[in-house]
């Protein structure tokens, strides 16, 4: 079965709107225009959403993929002419269990390259340089977006890749990572975005044709009151876009709300919620729940990676159950499961086997 194919029969009619421990809410200021932030189906293709500004709030430690936690400090502010320091971190690597490793490796590393750099290396041409470095055309620091803030230093750390859609000669892998900035006046920055990364088959390795990062919107006047409470929920792990996106008022209360009930039982991880991710159903014109704020990915449930195959079936089988008896229409995660109030409502295929998808209606 095509990868994407099992998502996009399971599509209803689109209508109008949208980690462990990795950014706390609760520096967040709720209640509207003074929320300050920076920053469906599920794999898609097709243009990908807007770019994620950047949240507030001091760092925590993230965790990789393989389980490696960065040494993320609070935002430093330079004293007596010291330069400010920047939080350790760590490289990504893939963990046990990833399908095809190196596309989602290839992927991370342009994304660290072009959002880390000492100082000295600020601006688009020396973030063109370093993509031309790693072989990848230098052309595409020009779409990097959020990953270029304005500073004289740079780091980023990426909390995980996912698959946006994985087909046999093209790939979409979305790359959630947090970044922090040393500013001219002596202060650290803390931001964070999730970019939609394509890629091309080519020879020796994987080649990045596009960048397409998150861009979540501006803080709505008001929130719901699910919204409300999946922000200060510290079971419900948001990276820098999908918080944004909660802000932003662009995510259905009908997503939110099943959010709220699985942590009920459940601490999980969530990859992307709205923005950062494809369009449409990656090899398809097939709109995604996502853009439409009507779905949720999950890559760790109860501090297990979703995609290692050390984690119990039982564990990442009943949160999928569990999001079908909160409302989704079609969960899609590493196995096909029986039964469902619909015959297609759970699903299965490469693209889903590093992440749990939750699709919604209005």
């Amino acid at each position: 079965m095509d990868p994407s194919f099992a998502e996009a029969v399971r599509q209803p009619p689109t209508s109008p709107v949208p980690l462990r421990g990795v950014l706390p809410r609760r520096a967040v200021l709720l209640g509207g225009a003074g929320v300050l932030l920076g920053a469906a189906g599920c794999a898609q293709g097709g243009a990908a959403g807007p770019s994620a500004a950047a949240p507030t709030g001091p760092p925590t430690p993230a965790t990789t993929a393989g389980g490696s936690p960065s040494t993320g400090s609070p935002s430093a502010v330079a004293t007596g002419g010291t330069a400010a320091a920047l939080p350790a971190v760590t490289p990504w690597v893939p963990g046990p269990g990833e399908v095809a490793p190196d596309v989602k490796l290839r992927a991370v590393q342009l994304v660290e390259a072009l959002g880390t750099w000492p100082a000295g290396g600020q601006g688009v041409a020396a973030a063109g340089a370093r993509a031309a470095a790693l072989g990848l055309n230098p052309a595409l620091a020009t779409q990097a977006g959020p990953l270029l803030p304005a500073g004289d230093r740079a780091v980023v750390q990426v909390v995980y890749a996912q698959y946006g859609g994985l087909l046999a000669d093209s790939a979409s892998v979305m790359v959630v990572c947090r970044q922090w900035t040393a500013r001219a006046d002596g202060t650290v920055a803390e931001g964070g975005t999730t970019v939609d990364v394509r890629l091309g088959r080519a020879q020796p390795r994987w080649t990045v044709t596009e960048l397409h990062p998150a861009d979540p919107g501006p803080p709505a006047a008001a929130l719901s009151a699910a919204a409300r409470a999946v922000l200060t929920d510290t079971r419900i792990q948001l990276p820098p876009a999908a918080q944004a996106d909660v802000t932003s008022g662009a995510v259905h209360d009908s997503v939110l709300r099943a959010m709220l009930t699985l942590a009920q039982a459940y601490t999980f991880q969530v990859t992307v919620l709205r923005s950062g991710h494809p369009l449409d159903v990656f090899g398809t014109d097939r709109p995604s729940d996502h853009p439409q704020g009507r779905g949720v990915d999950v890559w760790q449930i109860d501090g297990h990676t979703v995609a290692d195959p050390s984690t119990d079936h039982a564990l990442v089988d009943g949160f999928m159950r569990a999001a079908a008896a909160a409302g989704s229409y079609n969960v899609g995660g590493p196995r096909q499961l029986s039964g469902g109030v619909t015959a297609n409502q759970f699903f299965s295929d490469d693209t889903h086997h590093d992440h749990v998808h939750a699709g919604f209606t209005d």
